[in-house]
């Protein structure tokens, strides 16, 4: 059959995208490996912090108030919950670069941020205990997305508007030219005018096919809940957090809807290949044995496991995303590397894609995440 546009990759980003195609009338077939949403990626997990004042460097800040105002827009039209406004605690050496880079977004943008002393932050949330030389940057109107829920949103929304969704679909070769793009199955052939390539864990096996070598590596990621007192933990009572300690990265949630607190670590990982299964919670000593460590030192109650996961990153050497067309084929366009904090962004991304395939050009300014910063981008 032959549509508009094929998106290859079904989850946070390629969701988004077919939900704005086909909004805009496109022709849009979806394809996924799986059934979105699903727990073979980076969207499962329930929840995902959404912040505006960004440590990862302000110049992602206007990318985050347009998925805001997207996120805010989705949920009006899919009429359930699907943002938690908790706030958002950063903790870190104040002379830190994550959170200098805080600070300065939040003044460069205008955006409400309480920068707080150690002491400030015990008397406020006396759930947390932290040392003096540590800063706190609290952030009112940030919060918890519902990821999973965000998936279901666009992708029903998506085939209300026309879009078909075809999981369980590996593709196994794709052949473009500039006019026309075939995409092949393991029993189906499909072609279009344009494709979208967000396939996740499983871009490098995608690119390949485009003749694209990118420098991405997919790597397992655990997370988990821990038994909390509920009159100190909860959603209303304690916000959504990211420390900055000396030994690593820790992000986490407040007990939402009583399912415990949830904690992770953003840095360190194990490299994987994603058409292998992933090794359980727990497989290594330190899955559980990291997130204990950092709940004693910092969380005042003893940490009580209730269960953990796993999933995946997609990491770029610099840890920014790639957004951009192929270089050789404006009809393509490239989502992947999203390195473990681009759900929050996919709304945007998703719109973006969308007006990259059918404009060949977007509003949305993606210079940060070009091909170009790579040298080496094409195979041999």
């Amino acid at each position: 059959m032959h549509y508009d546009i094929i998106i290859i990759g079904a989850g946070s980003m390629g969701m988004a995208a077919g939900y704005y195609l086909a909004k805009s009338g496109k022709n849009t077939l979806l394809l996924d490996a799986f059934d979105p949403p699903h727990t073979e990626g980076s969207h499962h997990g329930e929840t995902r912090i959404i912040r505006y004042a960004y440590g990862e460097g302000e110049k992602y800040v206007p990318l985050l108030l347009q998925s805001k105002k997207l996120w805010a827009e989705l949920e009006k039209e899919w009429g359930q919950t699907l943002f938690t406004k908790t706030g958002v605690l950063t903790l870190g050496p104040k002379d830190s670069t994550f959170v200098q880079n805080v600070i300065s977004s939040a003044k460069t943008y205008d955006l409400p941020l309480t920068v707080m002393t150690a002491k400030e932050v015990n008397e406020k949330w006396k759930g947390i205990s932290i040392d003096e030389h540590l800063t706190g940057c609290f952030e009112p109107t940030s919060g918890v997305l519902h990821s999973e829920r965000c998936i279901e949103a666009y992708r029903k929304l998506a085939e209300e508007e026309g879009a078909t969704l075809l999981p369980y679909r590996k593709v196994i070769n794709l052949i473009v030219s500039e006019e026309r793009v075939t995409v092949e199955t393991d029993n189906e052939t499909f072609t279009s005018k344009s494709l979208i390539v967000s396939g996740g864990a499983y871009s490098n096996e995608l690119l390949s096919m485009l003749h694209l070598d990118l420098p991405l590596q997919p790597i397992r990621k655990t997370f988990a809940w821990f038994n909390s007192d509920e009159e100190i933990y909860n959603e209303r009572e304690f916000p959504a957090f990211g420390f900055e300690t000396e030994e690593g990265m820790y992000y986490g949630f407040p007990s939402i809807n009583r399912a415990g607190l949830k904690v992770g670590r953003h840095d360190t990982g194990h490299p994987v290949d994603p058409n292998n299964p992933l090794k359980e919670f727990s497989t290594y000593k330190e899955d559980e044995q990291d997130l204990t460590s950092f709940l004693k030192q910092f969380i005042v109650q003893e940490p009580s496991l209730k269960y953990g996961k796993t999933c995946m990153y997609t990491m770029t050497p610099d840890e920014d995303f790639i957004v951009d067309s192929h270089p050789n084929y404006p009809n393509v366009a490239i989502a992947a590397g999203f390195s473990g904090h681009g759900f929050k962004f996919s709304s945007a991304i998703g719109k973006a894609l969308s007006e990259l395939v059918t404009k060949g050009e977007t509003e949305q300014d993606l210079s940060l995440f070009s091909l170009e910063r790579f040298e080496k981008k094409k195979l041999v």
